[in-house]
This record gives structure tokens, C-alpha cells and sequence, in this order.
């Protein structure tokens, strides 16, 4: 995109993905401050990670990404961004970036059938509600799956993983008792 990019990944740790952003803020902010001889930040903030349960939202959160240019009126069809992983998951071309999900590689008995469904899953419209479900997880950091996920991410993380429900308060924080 013009002024922002997503990236849908599968990190082999949990630090994987913040250690791979913030090595890209420092090496390439710094190659291209130095390339195109300018100062300062590149990037208008810091990167934000939504954990997505793959196997409700998976294909949500990859239509949502190759749509987006074409919403944007960018292009007329996703293969035909730059940067979009369309040709590799919907046409079978070769691109080292990008590497097929388990939840992709059971569309199809092969390559041939998968990539024929995902041109199906992409051609078809998106839900609006989750197309804003989708947006606004991405744009908080929320969680994007349903309740029993959303509940497992809190409990693994120690944190909220969605909003709190209008009109309720956060839970109180334990007190320090002191002698």
C-alpha cells in the first residue's frame, strides 16, 4: 500500500516476528536514510501484531490483505500489485516470501485444485462485519478469532485480548498489602 503494509505470518517462536520488525526498523530505515540521503524515522509508528486463529480467520485475514489494494483503487485485481502474495497462492507462481499454510494446503488434493480455490475464496465477496472485524483487530492488536480463542490468548498472554464490552469495567487490580 501507499502509507502502510501487512504481513501474515507464521513465526516458529513468539519472538520471531518482533525480532525480525525490529531488525527491520534499524538495518533498512538506516540503508534507505543513507540511500536516499534523509534523516529520521521512515515508518509513521510501530508495527502492530494481531495472533489470528488460523482456522476461522486464516483466509479472512489473506483476502482481506490481497483485496486491499483493489479496494484502494490501486489496481483492478490483486495479481496484478507488486507486493501481493495473489500470483503465488492463487496462480502457483514460484516466490520465495511466500510459504504455503497447512490451512492453505487443505483446500486441494494439489497445487492445481488449491490455487483454484483460493481464486474462489479471493472472488468472493467479503462479509462486511468481518471485514470490520478484521480492521479493527488489525488496527488494535486485538485477537481475531472467536470467544474460546480470544480466551486462550488471555490466558497465555496475561492480557486482554479484546475490548471490554461497553459499560463494563476492567477488573480491579490486586492490591499490595503493606506491614
Amino acid at each position: 500500500m501507499t502509507n502502510h503494509l501487512h504481513l501474515l505470518a507464521t513465526p516458529a517462536t513468539e519472538e520471531s516476528l518482533p525480532k525480525t520488525m525490529q531488525s527491520l526498523g534499524r538495518r533498512y530505515v538506516q540503508y534507505f536514510n543513507y540511500r536516499y540521503k534523509r534523516t529520521g524515522t521512515l515508518w509513521e509508528g510501530r508495527y502492530r501484531a494481531t495472533v489470528v486463529d488460523a482456522e476461522s480467520y486464516l483466509f479472512e485475514c489473506m483476502r482481506y490483505i490481497e483485496l486491499n489494494p483493489v479496494r484502494a483503487g490501486m489496481v483492478a485485481h490483486p495479481r496484478e500489485h507488486v507486493w501481493s502474495s495473489y500470483r503465488a497462492n492463487g496462480e502457483g507462481k514460484n516466490d520465495p516470501l511466500v510459504t504455503q499454510h497447512s490451512e492453505y494446503r487443505r483446500l486441494g488434493a494439489d497445487d492445481s485444485e488449491r490455487q483454484k480455490a483460493y481464486r474462489g475464496l479471493v472472488k468472493a465477496p467479503m462479509d462486511a462485519e468481518c471485514l470490520a472485524d478484521v480492521r479493527a483487530c488489525t488496527h488494535k492488536g486485538w485477537a481475531l478469532g472467536g470467544d474460546r480463542f480470544k480466551e486462550k490468548i488471555e490466558r497465555l498472554s496475561q492480557r486482554r485480548a479484546a475490548p471490554l464490552q461497553k459499560g463494563s469495567l476492567p477488573p480491579p487490580k490486586p492490591r499490595i498489602q503493606t506491614q
